[in-house]
Order: structure tokens, then C-alpha cells, then sequence
């Protein structure tokens, strides 16, 4: 027995030696923040989006050329009329619990998405209907022309509209999905039981999904795993990630301060690259609901307060990766314009302390949320508590995380309650490019409207006339006429553009540009 027993021993280990268990492939990212809000639908928040772009798929997406490409859908067409587009979903999609993705699926989720997003709000103001025609092949049918349809199907940014399971995607818009609701169809799936919220994020490559032919291009082509692992593991200190990139402890780090870019540009086995050229723009936002911004004149007083240069210089020394911009539609777009900037955001205290006076501000504190784990909003808020008190206003700075101030941001209760004055955010570009994708100048109020909620209703009838027009002349002269009278009631304050870097390993190679960092097409090198 002793003798048969080492044989049967000896031959395991020839075994194993022959077929080595091959070593999966781990990459380590370090995100802009911790990840806490898993739902897509539910915020805007970026590490949501990122999160969704990583477990969830489209239907349409946008290239780098900007132009709308299929993805989940096989083909389509569009009726005479304009009215009716019909799309066929293309063979194989499955989702991460082995389910065939259906037709009813994507109605669901579109359905969920437009009841949230500001532009897929807009197209269904202009559906009709959705309706399943098989298992596989959907219809959606338009009350009249509407000639942005592709272009918010494939909306690269938040909110993106992701497809999800219909039992998920059943859940009303206001109501959050939880991690263990994170089933999608994408290039990945999300390990529920590794899940740390805020701490770390665990995604292994779908062997199921069925990439695109085409090359990856931004979020559209081929999405092809190369790797078996992507861990996020969130490091608030950004000297801390810094130097484990340096030290080849992680692979990725989605944005790096810009005043630690000299260090990284230097740093051996680092490579940077500014993956979207477009850029982002800040933002400053208002509660409308609640004093004292209520009061328009308040708000104004503010607007002349501020000075863009101010927000820009605080956290971006180097001149080339910033500039100043009074185009709510980014600048160096085809809709860029300063209309109804005037003197805004140039530092005027003198006339902003007149007309708080005039305004007859009471003395109403002011409760600004201060995100101080986001490098790139974290400064902004120092920038208006200083330029508020040099006017005379009564500040509270609450310092929070931004998945905290995420949440926080949807409640319209008052302050007293738990509600908020004032918030600031960046924007990528491709999520403000025109007044219908642009959620800053949605004025639909309470009821429909983004965090902040002004109520307009010139401008939604601005933004309605956008939507039916196909002129370019015209929609430049409608975008010109919705930014002047956003400016007007002072719907948001933009506070400047700028382009960041993404740094990783030398060995990673098929690093894609892009408005979000897509962690597909990726190899990692030995």
C-alpha cells in the first residue's frame, strides 16, 4: 500500500508540475474616492459612474471623434416620419447572473435613467411609448421629431444610461440599488462579498462577455478584458498613493494632484497621460429651495463676489493645465459664448457688498459642504467662504467626504433638517456641451430638476425649443439665449476649466482616452 500510495503521489506532482495553475492578472487602482454609492441612476457622482462602466453596458456609445456608435444594439432604424425607432439587440448578451438580456430590460432601463438624467429626461418629454416587439427587438415612439435620440442613448457621462436587469431596474429612480443589486451585462462584474464601501471595490473579468470586432474607441468598440482583477482600493492621502505608484504597489491612479505632477513626471516605470483633452469645469451651485439663496439678489451678490482666477490658482499652480471660462457649454465648443457673464465672477466686493445690503440679507448662515477627500473640489469651497465673509456673510464650512456630501446633496429639506446652502462639483466637458445634457441648466425645480433645483420656466422653454431644433445657427443662438438667462437667475457659477493626468506603470500598455477612465483594453506587462 506504502508503494502504490507513493506513486499516486509522485504522479500528482508530475502533474502538477506539468499544468501550473496559471497566476491571474491584478490590477490595483487607486480612484478619485471611495466608492459608497453603487447606483448610477441614483447620482451623478463619478466613482458611480465609474463603477457602472466597469459591471454595466449601453446600448449606444460615443467615440472619440464624438460620434454615436452602437454597442449593445445590433441595428436600427428610424420610421419616415421620424417617429419610431426601431433597435435590435445583438446576439449572446447575458447578464452576470447568466440571464439573456431582453428587450423589456432595456425598456425598464431607459425608463428608470430618463426619470433621473437631465437629458434623458428631455427624450421622454418626447416619448410616447416603449414598446417590446420580441425578445430582442424594442421600439421606442416619439410624440413628434426629436433629433437628439442616439445622442442621449449613448450620452458618454452622468448619468449614463446603463442597462440593467428589469427587476433592478423596476426600482423608481429616487430609490437606491444596493451591492447586492450590481448585475450587469459588461466586461466585468462586481464582487459583492469584497465589497469595503469607501475602502476597497473588487471586479473580476466576465469570461461571458462577447466583446465588439471594432477597436476600442472611448466608451464604444471592442471591450476586451486583459486582465483577471481590478481591485480599487481608495487612498485618501494623496502623497500615500503617489509614492505606492512610485514604489509599483499599485498600478493606476485615476487623478493625481497637479501640484505632484513634477514628482511623477520624473518618477522612473511612471507614465502620465491626459486621457480627456476637453477637460472638466467647475461648478458652484445654489439651493434654490431655501434662504438665503432664495433670494435672487443674494445669489447675484455672490456671482459678482467670486472671481474665477481665485478658484483656478488655488489648486492648479501651472498655467497650461487651467484657463478661465465663462462658457456654461465649455469653451472652444460650437456653443460657447460669454453671454450673460458681464462682470460676473471677476472679484467685484465692492458692488457685491452693495447689493447684499440692498438685498437685505439678515445674517443667515450659510452651510457650504466641503468635500476634503476630492483633491480637485476640495479648494473650492475655502475660495467661496472667503470671498462670502470678505461681503459680509455668515459661512458654517462643514467638511465631509464627497460620497457624504453626495447623498446629502439630494435632501430639500432645510438646513435645520439636514439640508444644505451651497455645493460645488466638477463637470467633464461632455456632460455640459449643450443645454439638454447640461443638468446645471435644467430649470424643471423641485420636480425634476438636479440638486439645487431652480425653477425657470423661460429657460425650459428655451431648452425645449434646443431639443426640436436642427439648425446649427439656431441652436447656437437658443444655447446663447439659455445661458444669458441662466445667468440671470444665477442657476449655477462656472469656475473655471482645466485637464488633469492620469499616472500608472509603465507596464500597463492600451491605457484608452476618454470623459471617464475605462479599465478595459488594458495589459499589464511582466
Amino acid at each position: 500500500m506504502r508503494i502504490v500510495a507513493s506513486i499516486l503521489l509522485a504522479c500528482l506532482s508530475l502533474a502538477l508540475v506539468a499544468e501550473p495553475v496559471a497566476a491571474q492578472t491584478t490590477l490595483k487602482v487607486v480612484m478619485h474616492s471611495g466608492l459608497r454609492v453603487v447606483d448610477p441612476v441614483l447620482t451623478t457622482a463619478y466613482i458611480t459612474r465609474n463603477h457602472g462602466y466597469m459591471i454595466y453596458d449601453t446600448l449606444f456609445a460615443q467615440d472619440e471623434t464624438f460620434k454615436i456608435q452602437p454597442q449593445m444594439v445590433k441595428s436600427w432604424s428610424v420610421s419616415p416620419d421620424k417617429l419610431t425607432y426601431t433597435f435590435t439587440l445583438r446576439d449572446g448578451l447575458r447578464w452576470h447572473d447568466g440571464q439573456p438580456v431582453t428587450s423589456e430590460d432595456c425598456i425598464a432601463s431607459i425608463t428608470r435613467w430618463g426619470s433621473r438624467d437631465s437629458m434623458g429626461q428631455k427624450l421622454m418629454d418626447y416619448t410616447k411609448e416603449l414598446k417590446p416587439v420580441d425578445q430582442k427587438t424594442f421600439q421606442l415612439v416619439l410624440k413628434s421629431p426629436y433629433g437628439l435620440v442616439l445622442e442621449s442613448l449613448g450620452k458618454p457621462s452622468s448619468n449614463v444610461p446603463f442597462m440593467m436587469p428589469k427587476r433592478f431596474a423596476a426600482t423608481p429612480g429616487d430609490k437606491g440599488l444596493t451591492p447586492a443589486d450590481q448585475i450587469g451585462s459588461g466586461p466585468f462584474k462586481f464582487v459583492q462579498a469584497e465589497f469595503q464601501p469607501g475602502i476597497k471595490a473588487l471586479y473580476v473579468k466576465n469570461p461571458d462577455y462577447q466583446p465588439r470586432s471594432e477597436q476600442a474607441s472611448w466608451a464604444s468598440g471592442g471591450k476586451v478584458v486583459r486582465v483577471d482583477r481590478v481591485e480599487w482600493v481608495n487612498m485618501p492621502d494623496h502623497q500615500t498613493a503617489v509614492n505606492a505608484l512610485i514604489a509599483g504597489e499599485i498600478d493606476y491612479m485615476e487623478a493625481p494632484p497637479h501640484d505632484l505632477y513634477p514628482v511623477l513626471e520624473k518618477a522612473p516605470g511612471v507614465k502620465m497621460q491626459v486621457i480627456n483633452k476637453l477637460g472638466s469645469q467647475g461648478m458652484l451651485r445654489f439651493n434654490h429651495l431655501h434662504p438665503p439663496f432664495s433670494n435672487p439678489k443674494i445669489r447675484q451678490a455672490v456671482a459678482l463676489a467670486v472671481n474665477q482666477e481665485d478658484y483656478m490658482k488655488a489648486w492648479i499652480t501651472n498655467a497650461r493645465y487651467r484657463r478661465t471660462c465663462w462658457a456654461m457649454f465649455v469653451c472652444n465648443t460650437p456653443l460657447a459664448t460669454d453671454a450673460g457673464s458681464d462682470d460676473l465672477m471677476r472679484g467685484n466686493i465692492e458692488k457685491a457688498k452693495a447689493l447684499l445690503k440692498e438685498a437685505g440679507y439678515d445674517g443667515t448662515t450659510v452651510v457650504l459642504m466641503h468635500p476634503t477627500d476630492v483633491y480637485t473640489i476640495a479648494t473650492y469651497p475655502l475660495v467661496t467662504a472667503q470671498a462670502l465673509r470678505r461681503i459680509g456673510m455668515n459661512v458654517e464650512v462643514q467638511a465631509m467626504d464627497w460620497q457624504t456630501l453626495v447623498g446629502r446633496r439630494a435632501k430639500q429639506e432645510p438646513v435645520a433638517q439636514g439640508g444644505w446652502n451651497m455645493f460645488h462639483t466638477n463637470w467633464v466637458a461632455q456632460d455640459i456641451m449643450n443645454p439638454i445634457a447640461n443638468a446645471g441648466v435644467n430649470a424643471k425645480g423641485a420636480k425634476g430638476g438636479w440638486f439645487g433645483w431652480p425653477a425657470d420656466p423661460q429657460i425650459e422653454d428655451l431648452r425645449d425649443q434646443f431639443a426640436r431644433e436642427t439648425d446649427t445657427a439656431k441652436q447656437k443662438k437658443l444655447a446663447a439665449d439659455i445661458q444669458k438667462r441662466a445667468y440671470e437667475i444665477h442657476a449655477y457659477l462656472p469656475l473655471g476649466e482645466y485637464v488633469v493626468a492620469v499616472a500608472y506603470r509603465d507596464a500597463l500598455v492600451g491605457v484608452l482616452d476618454g470623459p471617464a477612465p475605462f479599465l478595459w483594453n488594458i495589459e499589464k506587462k511582466k
